[in-house]
């Protein structure tokens, strides 16, 4: 009798396990349930797929929406989201670029700035003080140069051209086109620049391993990830931010804190002493920059509900969140030896969290009572407040709307309708912030599907640049020649000095000027004047001569332009086909007048010591971030090129 009760409460219990599991398996396949209502909204199947291509590629190429259907439009759109699928002839180009895989360690001493160079060639004697900047600069630089080879250190502007390439090979040859697309996204959201010459050796390891690997996940795993990270800490200027670290007994606590509060004390006193890198000649006291900005451009939005006293108490919050020392040399030298010999544990014991890079340092906090939208945070906190605060921000109702409206401004239109920011932003909040799903509740929306929102946004520089290549399906030899151009059309990748980070809006990217640009570039890429970049134009129509400009126009604008009603558009472009001084009347005409031109200029180190220097003409790839003019090649000024130049540089070519 006692044995069948038993079996029977085992089966039970094993009914009830798998009635739980199959509950939860039924749960999973309904949030991942991809269902596209493009049919509803007149469109074919072809269309839909073209649409998808659009918005969540760097543009389609030759046979891509044939591709989409067979494969199925939610099946491929879910092997996006899940941004695995294989990159090996990618990961082949990207194997030449050894500095993008170095940690922020080896950075910091393979890649020191300009001036850190200077004072270890002071220091070993290869150079004296007294001539810094001085006497013969040819026989100066020189001797700086060959001190750098000796020791193995590189010029930072050789890692910034191999970060800058391997973004460039990314966007035009991934197979995962969302997951690169996403972390340009994520990547202009928590912008970080180049131009800032303090955190731009950090910048390479911030889009890898900070950016990348969280696209598609948690938003709160942005946000602290972001926040811990040396690019946005020195970019921001967090990392020197200090205050009043109050010791517990002060409060009037149990006095037996004392003990451990003098062992904190004395350890505290070494760190004082040992220096955080790049705090050097930095006021000390509390900075606002970024509780500022991680309320306003990362998380609540500018109309979040937030005060300027929120700002402040939330700059409290996250003082003592610094960088870790990194480097052998410079100014962390001495801290980090006393990490290393005082170890991770017993620097948690006494209130210090060592995570990688990031280091907080009780010492520097202000442990004292802060309130931060309405939410109180008590005396005596440390570490814990500021990730606790962070996850506030990242789950707080405004940054569900604000979020949503960003992601459906820069996937559906510059004008998104409220009922769509309202749906996202009920799945963001059901969903604990997930991107994943909000990205699945757009796409499955009416509002994605509009004809409001086909070929609506418009293409950024070097949205425009990728996407020509991809439709012409070219090989890219030399990807800086690219980014040349990129920046002549006004768009100059990782520079953005403000932290809002590039505008998403057609009217920030269209004018006179840049349409004359980006003509110009199609009619260039076209004839195979940009070095390095080839494609063979005769070969994507099965090497068939079409029989006129003409025809030629409807064929490669059909190839180049899928899905499309094309009738306005190659009756606008008929009368410049048979136009013989075109291209050169276009280049004339594009070097009279400026395309938009960001808010910044490039301020690091390496850059102005170019800007001083009397060798100009040596610098060859580093021109390019003056804007100076691309180089170009001996074309092929054929009647075939001058008709794919003028599909690129159409109006509906600058339309996704």
């Amino acid at each position: 009798m006692k044995k069948n009760i038993h079996n029977f409460y085992k089966c039970s219990l094993a009914f009830i396990c798998a009635l739980v599991l199959s509950s939860f398996v039924r749960t999973s396949q309904q949030k991942e349930q991809i269902s596209l209502p493009y049919k509803k909204a007149g469109l074919t199947e072809q269309q839909a797929a073209a649409h998808l291509l659009s918005r969540f590629t760097y543009g389609a190429k030759e046979g891509d929406v044939e591709l989409v259907t067979k494969i199925g439009l939610e099946k491929w759109l879910k092997q996006q989201l899940d941004g695995t699928l294989e990159d090996t002839a990618l990961n082949r180009m990207l194997e030449k670029f050894d500095a993008i895989n170095l940690t922020n360690t080896e950075v910091e001493n393979v890649f020191p700035r300009n001036a850190q160079v200077v004072r270890f060639a002071v220091r070993d004697g290869y150079i004296h003080k007294d001539s810094v900047n001085k006497a013969n600069g040819k026989e100066y630089r020189a001797t700086l140069a060959n001190y750098m080879r000796e020791k193995g250190i590189k010029p930072q502007q050789e890692l910034y051209r191999q970060f800058i390439n391997q973004k460039i090979l990314r966007a035009a040859y991934t197979h995962n086109q969302l997951r690169e697309l996403m972390t340009d996204f994520w990547f202009n959201h928590f912008n970080v620049a180049l131009s800032k010459n303090q955190c731009a050796s950090y910048i390479p390891a911030y889009e890898r391993d900070v950016i990348r690997p969280n696209v598609f996940g948690d938003f709160e795993n942005l946000v602290l990830s972001t926040a811990k990270s040396p690019a946005m800490l020195m970019y921001l200027d967090n990392f020197s931010s200090t205050g009043t670290n109050i010791p517990a007994n002060e409060y009037g606590e149990d006095m037996m804190m004392a003990g451990q509060q003098k062992r904190k004390g004395k350890f505290a006193a070494q760190v004082a002493k040992a220096k955080i890198p790049q705090i050097k000649n930095k006021k000390s006291g509390l900075n606002e920059n970024y509780a500022r900005e991680v309320m306003e451009l990362h998380t609540l939005g500018v109309d979040g509900g937030y005060t300027q006293s929120d700002v402040t108490q939330a700059a409290r919050i996250l003082t003592g969140w610094t960088i870790a020392p990194m480097g052998d040399n410079g100014y962390g030298a001495p801290m980090k030896k006393i990490i290393e010999k005082v170890g991770d544990d017993n620097l948690k014991k006494r209130g210090f969290v060592h995570e990688g890079d990031f280091l907080f340092v009780m010492n520097r906090h202000d442990n004292g009572e802060k309130t931060v939208l309405g939410k109180t945070f008590p005396v005596g906190g440390g570490y814990e407040e500021g990730v606790a605060l962070l996850q506030m921000l990242a789950h707080h109702t405004s940054t569900a709307k604000f979020i949503s409206k960003k992601i459906a401004t820069r996937f559906v239109s510059d004008n998104p309708p409220q009922s769509l920011i309202d749906k996202m932003a009920k799945t963001f909040l059901s969903s604990n912030g997930n991107i994943r799903s909000v990205l699945i509740t757009m796409v499955s929306a009416p509002e994605f599907w509009s004809a409001n929102a086909l070929r609506e946004k418009t293409k950024s520089p070097f949205e425009l640049a990728i996407s020509a290549v991809r439709s012409l399906d070219a090989k890219i030899n030399q990807p800086y020649q690219l980014y040349t151009w990129i920046n002549k059309m006004g768009q100059q990748m990782y520079y953005y000095q403000a932290p809002t980070g590039f505008p998403d809006r057609g009217q920030y990217w269209i004018n006179t000027g840049s349409l004359l640009n980006r003509m110009n570039f199609g009619l260039a890429l076209a004839s195979q004047r940009i070095p390095g970049v080839t494609f063979n134009l005769a070969a994507m129509n099965n090497n068939h001569e079409p029989e006129s400009a003409e025809a030629a126009l409807l064929i490669y604008s059909k190839m180049m332009m899928p899905e499309r009603k094309l009738d306005e558009t190659i009756a606008r472009l008929k009368p410049m086909l048979n136009d013989p001084n075109l291209e050169g009347n276009v280049a004339k005409a594009a070097a009279q007048t400026a395309p938009p031109q960001q808010a910044n200029t490039m301020a690091n180190e390496d850059a102005n010591m170019i800007e001083q220097s009397t060798d100009k003409e040596k610098l060859k790839g580093k021109k390019a971030l003056f804007n100076s003019t691309p180089a170009q090649k001996a074309g092929n000024n054929t009647m075939l090129a001058q008709v794919v130049g003028v599909i690129i540089g159409s109006p509906e070519f600058q339309r996704k």
